[in-house]
């Protein structure tokens, strides 16, 4: 019976045609319901499911035939799994079914949906190393090997692109080049983007293959891309301009739809109500499974949302949400991530307050997470703008020597964070503290000497200042560094100069083959006019120390004053202020010099007045007081008084 149905069946697929997915179904259904374990008709079925884009019923039927079925046909169960979001479980059956270039093909698109990028580049590139199965599948390799690039500048692995520059046949066709723009804006090349996309743009309009509703459709997302690379310009009205031309509501992605939507808050003016920007933030649909944003996405996303909703007041869920966010990293870290949803936290925290009331509330979070970094960055950067340098200074050095103290080696790694280190540096010289700047870079340099990929940027600081007035010791230290770099990187002319610099004195010999890698000093010093900087002098520059926090002023400022104005309501009548002012306006009319007093009685008051002078009776007093003789002693009374007066008897 199964062998009649078979023969049926094949009879009816010769009849159709290959559009025909429909009719081929509805046979294979026919044949099935005389016998259920027919392997050709389940094969049959199952590729008619999935050219009709009916993905969920296509695993359906996987689940219902059993093992027997998903080992015939890998690369079907594979894509149908693809499709329908269940990446992890697609990738174990490429993984077990072996080096088919569709499952290969299916494994490199798995691994890109799983943000694997690297495991990615590799099967791209090793089925580009082998000669393409069908038509149009080298076009298709070089499209998504320049996602992938693209993908691997954004996680921060731009070290494993091997193409960094657009190449010809990127700019012939429109995927390509979009793909490259994305490339360069990962790397902060916004201007190449920028000319990138519009080359992108020019392809996808002259596509003649294309109805106007796909051009569309292709058009939106570069356009989008176009907006974020506008303001990050910051081409304001270009980017209004486009603003204007994109239809949100018509980008057939919600992923693509959310970014624009996203966007398009930052960048309109007419969103300056927190309230409205909230309502509009939140009203684009959740996201299925196939569609999901990618880390880095999700992560700006996720800032974005916190940001709203503290501009709009909800304090306490941003605290609540972030809690939870912060619980799972009670350890610290050096993941930007996590550091900012810490921000965020504290900002809630401080019910969005700034400078000593934001302390005042985050201090106490500190105690609860001493681990935290983004909690001790947002401290810092409050005591900054405090202009508390040194309370900035002391919570970082506090935050430092409990992470010595630990013996994880991921809190060595924090401690020893380039960023954290350049932060502590920074903060020393605004003080002029050099002695423990070369001693940071020092010891920052010595942990990071021995590892495997050290930060090249800090040991080539921590290299230069120590040759700044070496003495033996520190030399030793500096030659060591930049050996240990050179060896690494020998064609960074940075750290040749570094490491001819620090082995000129003591091992000549050593250096002398890296010299010529070097610009010569006749070149460096062409415009460099020597008798107009000896004339000029050399100036004397104030240490930063000197210039530090002290607001008082100088004891010369005082000896100047700024002079008063004073208002004209103030001023007396008929004033003029060529005359001086009287001295003696301040005293009272009778006891002015020039006072004369009206009347003969008054003049004859005036004249037995002394307007401070000594009258004529102590005169007398004084005259009789001033001759020499015994001095006598009165004795007191009883009562302690010196004598009493007797009382004058009353007038009858």
């Amino acid at each position: 019976m199964a062998a009649t149905t078979s023969q049926s069946l094949s009879a009816l697929l010769r009849q159709s045609t290959i559009e025909d997915h429909d009719e081929v179904l509805k046979a294979c259904n026919g044949a099935l319901k005389k016998s259920k374990t027919d392997q050709e008709a389940q094969h049959v079925r199952v590729v008619a499911l999935l050219k009709l884009d009916r993905y969920d019923h296509a695993l359906r039927v996987f689940e219902d035939a059993g093992d027997r079925l998903k080992d015939r046909l890998p690369l079907e169960h594979a894509y149908a799994l693809y499709k329908t979001g269940n990446y992890v479980e697609a990738e174990r059956v490429t993984k077990a079914a072996g080096g088919d270039r569709g499952i290969r093909h299916i494994e490199a698109q798995t691994s890109y949906r799983l943000e694997k990028f690297a495991r990615a580049a590799d099967v791209y590139n090793q089925l580009a190393g082998t000669s393409a199965a069908i038509e149009n599948e080298e076009n298709d390799l070089r499209i998504n090997s320049s996602a992938v690039d693209a993908q691997l500048e954004w996680k921060g692995q731009g070290h494993l692109v091997q193409k960094k520059k657009p190449s010809r046949e990127d700019m012939e066709a429109f995927e390509t080049a979009y793909n490259a723009a994305c490339a360069s804006i990962a790397r902060g090349e916004l201007g190449q983007g920028e000319v990138l996309l519009k080359r992108a743009k020019d392809l996808c309009s002259g596509l003649e293959d294309l109805s106007e509703t796909e051009k569309t459709a292709e058009l939106l997302p570069i356009s989008v891309q176009q907006l974020f690379v506008l303001c990050r310009l910051g081409k304001i009205e270009d980017a209004e301009r486009l603003l204007a031309e994109i239809t949100i509501s018509d980008i057939p992605d919600l992923s693509t739809r959310t970014v624009a939507r996203i966007n398009s808050l930052v960048q309109s003016q007419q969103s300056s109500n927190p309230y409205l920007s909230f309502r509009l933030f939140h009203s684009t649909p959740e996201l299925p499974k196939t569609d999901k944003l990618f880390d880095f996405q999700q992560s700006i996303r996720r800032r974005d949302q916190y940001t709203q909703d503290l501009l709009a007041l909800k304090f306490e869920g941003v605290e609540a949400s972030t809690s939870k966010l912060l619980f799972r990293h009670p350890s610290s870290t050096t993941s930007a991530d996590c550091n900012t949803v810490a921000v965020l936290h504290a900002a809630a925290h401080a019910r969005n307050q700034q400078g000593k009331l934001a302390v005042k509330q985050i201090l106490p979070l500190l105690e609860q997470r001493p681990y935290d970094v983004g909690l001790l960055l947002t401290l810092i950067q409050l005591y900054i703008l405090t202009n508390n340098h040194a309370s900035a200074i002391n919570v970082l050095e506090t935050f430092f020597k409990r992470l010595e103290e630990s013996t994880a080696a991921a809190d060595q790694d924090v401690r020893f964070a380039p960023g954290l280190v350049a932060i502590l540096v920074s903060l020393y010289t605004l003080q002029g503290r050099k002695r423990h700047i070369k001693s940071e870079l020092a010891k920052a340099a010595s942990y990071w000497r021995h590892k495997s990929k050290p930060p090249t940027a800090l040991l080539c600081a921590a290299g230069a200042l120590l040759l700044d007035n070496p003495r033996p010791e520190e030399l030793a230290e500096a030659g060591e560094i930049f050996e240990t770099l050179h060896e690494r990187e020998p064609n960074n002319r940075l750290v040749t100069a570094g490491f001819v610099a620090s082995h000129a004195t003591t091992s000549p010999d050593k250096v002398q083959s890296d010299l010529d890698k070097l610009t010569p000093i006749n070149r460096l010093i062409s415009g460099v006019d020597a008798a107009a900087l000896e004339e000029a002098g050399v100036p004397n520059a104030p240490s930063p120390s000197r210039m530090d926090t002290s607001r008082k002023r100088a004891a010369g400022d005082a000896a100047t004053p700024a002079k008063k104005r004073i208002r004209k309501a103030r001023l007396p009548k008929n004033y003029d202020p060529s005359k001086p002012p009287d001295p003696e306006r301040w005293l009272a009319l009778r006891d002015r010099s020039t006072y004369r007093p009206k009347g003969k009685k008054g003049r004859q008051k005036a004249a037995g007045l002394t307007q401070g002078g000594i009258s004529e009776k102590d005169d007398k007093a004084v005259n009789s007081s001033s001759t020499p003789g015994p001095l006598k002693m009165e004795k007191a009374g009883v009562g302690g008084t010196v004598g009493k007066a007797k009382k004058k008897k009353a007038k009858k």
